[in-house]
């Protein structure tokens, strides 16, 4: 594996001068230590000196772990033979450290292993953000310089099938565990590579979990229950990081088991709490410029595959036209999300959507699509302070305006926002209409368990005091 005649020297090299670049005008610079720095110069000279004398052949047809086994001696040396440049405690971290410089994703494998992690965004080799509880922090976590950080990305990259350089310098891919992974290379990233990593919690959570944390209510969580089992198609909305994704999972789990899901993404991220589940995921075309499968080409497909719901993880293009299709064809129920700042905002994107198919419908015929295929749009937030909050619930209701096809959308719940609380949190709280939504006849109609007390309650004690005055 390693050629023992080979005398690893590596004092020339674990020399270390303070000229790695830091980013213009960062508060990080003045933060990060020149010790932390050089302790990942000095890991990084020890790696490469470690990969040059490797025997990749004799390391064929190992596991990780016995390749690791195999490791020890020689990076025992490695460390032995640089003992004067580390600091007290730092022998046995770099020996850790090592081998996920060799195995894993290097200094990024701590944050990995924090569950509490949800993104990390590294924007130079030596500032590393992560966002914990809705809020960004930076991290004392660096890379050695450019190169390391690039190295990487590139074994990221590498390591699902893609490739990325200065011909293809965007990629989006996938970790085994199912952290979504997005980064940027110069000639398109101006000043050095940058690395997003979206994780996903092992535990996922359910509408009951939802309620526990505030981010709806009882009737909220209740009423969207009864809508995805009454195969009411369901459209969520909301920015980047809001938690669309999280709340998809959790209706996923109102489908009753004996209906065929199937889950379209451009990267998946899905694991839905349903047990018969057919995943499909779009192909970027390779470096010939052909094999490419697109959102649109999936969801055309899965009409064929006999589908009950057709669930699009993210709706972003001229896909949208064929899932409404879907959804006006016998595949009603079906599940999708849109980034918008606003419920109303969401059905005017999709309404570019399906304009961008280039069928030149008239858009009276767009909004008869729109208006009898989606049933209930949800807006869910991020607000200041971290929390999440379902924004709105309102129900999609299809009408003619002077003969021609159009819609209007009524709320069902709404959060109405009261100011900011000394911890920076926003105040507010969850309001219900008095008046009884369309779609409880429909519940009515297929025997599904709801109490519309709510709504009744509601209108009466209006009208009681409708009455005093």
């Amino acid at each position: 594996m390693i050629d023992d005649s080979t005398t690893i020297a590596p004092a020339p090299i674990y020399s270390v001068k303070n000229t790695h670049e830091k980013p213009q005008g960062s508060s990080f610079a003045n933060s990060t230590s020149n010790q932390e720095i050089q302790f990942q110069v000095l890991k990084q000279a020890i790696h490469q000196e470690l990969v040059g004398s490797l025997d990749l052949a004799s390391a064929e047809g190992l596991t990780p772990q016995q390749f690791q086994e195999q490791l020890k001696p020689y990076v025992s040396r490695s460390i032995n033979d640089c003992r004067g440049e580390l600091a007290d405690g730092q022998r046995e971290r770099l020996e850790t450290e090592l081998y996920e410089e060799m195995f894993g994703i290097g200094p990024l494998e701590k944050l990995m292993a924090d569950p509490s992690v949800n993104d990390i965004l590294v924007n130079h080799p030596h500032e590393v953000f992560i966002e914990r509880d809705g809020q960004l922090e930076l991290t004392d976590v660096v890379f050695a310089d450019t190169t390391h950080l690039l190295r990487i990305i590139q074994r990221i990259a590498s390591s699902v099938g893609r490739r990325i350089d200065e011909v293809s310098p965007m990629v989006d891919a996938r970790l085994p565990d199912g952290s979504r992974v997005n980064a940027v290379i110069p000639p398109l990233a101006l000043d050095g590579p940058k690395l997003s990593i979206r994780r996903f919690a092992k535990v996922h959570l359910t509408l009951d979990r939802l309620v526990e944390n505030s981010t709806m209510t009882r009737p909220i969580a209740d009423f969207l229950k009864a809508a995805v089992e009454a195969r009411i198609s369901v459209l969520i909305s909301g920015g980047t990081g809001a938690g669309k994704t999280t709340l998809l999972n959790a209706l996923s789990s109102c489908i009753p088991d004996d209906e065929r899901v199937i889950t379209i993404e451009d990267s998946a991220e899905l694991i839905l709490q349903h047990r018969h589940v057919a995943r499909l995921e779009t192909r970027p075309a390779n470096s010939e410029g052909a094999g490419e499968f697109t959102q649109r080409d999936l969801v055309r497909n899965s009409l064929r595959m006999r589908p009950d719901r057709i669930i699009v993880g993210e709706v972003r293009g001229v896909e949208a036209f064929d899932m409404l299709q879907a959804m006006n064809t016998g595949h009603e129920g079906s599940l999708t999300t849109i980034h918008a700042n606003d419920a109303n905002d969401a059905l005017m994107r999709l309404e570019m959507m399906v304009a961008m198919a280039g069928l030149e419908l008239p858009h009276e015929v767009v909004r008869s699509y729109i208006g009898s295929g989606i049933g209930i749009v949800v807006q869910i937030s991020r607000l200041k302070g971290g929390l999440r909050r379902v924004m709105r619930v309102a129900e999609l209701n299809p009408f003619q305006e002077n003969g021609r096809p159009s819609y209007q959308l009524n709320d069902v719940f709404t959060f109405k926002r009261d100011g900011i609380d000394a911890d920076g949190n926003v105040r507010g709280a969850f309001e219900t209409s008095f008046d009884a939504p369309r779609a409880i006849s429909r519940f009515n109609e297929l025997g599904i368990d709801y109490d519309a007390s709510t709504f009744t309650k509601l209108r009466q004690k209006f009208n009681r005091n409708k009455g005093k005055s």
